[in-house]
């Protein structure tokens, strides 16, 4: 298990180098790349540290973000990246910040709306200052503030930040709220199940990940 579970996670970063564009060669070469990974809570916590799990010798620093409400992922991505680190104590190579949560579990599509502005008050500042090269998310709600502020950091030719979609391997045949309202923006789209590519062809199907 633990052979498959490293052969995929090499897959994705070999997905994420062929997509990720720095804007010099020589860049590439000689610098690592920031990343802002959104965590989301339950599985999409498991999923999104599952991914990330072979990409932290390639990528530094890398910036947990997670919603403020939820009180276990945190301990979750220490545990993660302290294990992988082989040390137990939190090291320099990765911070984690909260924001408010753009939308809770079953709260009604209208109320969202102020939550996610809310939650964009944070998040804009946060992802400016920051400034990552990529941002990687699977589809929890507060990934939609964090990815329009890196397109700002894009439209404002601020930050050349390469935006990744992972959805979850949870959705099988429809595609989740996040994926439906990020598909057209984000610079790279996979899905983990081929009936999704029916209806978004843009995405790219590359298996299971998770």
């Amino acid at each position: 298990m633990l052979l498959v579970a490293i052969t995929l996670s090499l897959s994705l970063f070999l997905l994420l180098k062929a997509f990720f564009k720095f804007r010099s060669s020589d860049q590439y070469e000689t610098k690592s790349a920031s990343i802002l990974i959104v965590v989301g809570s339950g599985g999409h916590t498991r999923e999104i540290l599952a991914l990330t799990s072979a990409l932290r010798k390639h990528y530094t620093p890398r910036y947990y973000i997670i919603a403020e409400t939820d009180k276990m992922s945190k301990e979750k991505v220490c545990n993660s990246e302290q294990s992988s680190s082989g040390k137990k104590t939190m090291h320099d190579d990765f911070e984690v910040f909260s924001i408010p949560r753009s939308r809770e579990v079953k709260q009604s599509y209208v109320s969202s709306v102020l939550t996610t502005i809310h939650a964009m008050l944070y998040s804009l500042p946060l992802v400016f200052n920051l400034q990552p090269d990529i941002i990687l998310c699977n589809g929890p709600g507060t990934c939609i503030p964090l990815c329009i502020a890196g397109l700002l950091l894009k439209l404002l030719s601020i930050k050349n930040t390469y935006i990744v979609y992972v959805e979850s391997f949870c959705r099988v045949k429809t595609m989740s709220l996040s994926g439906k309202l990020l598909y057209r923006f984000v610079d790279a789209f996979f899905v983990q199940w081929p009936d999704l590519l029916e209806d978004y062809p843009k995405a790219k199907y590359v298996g299971r990940l998770v």
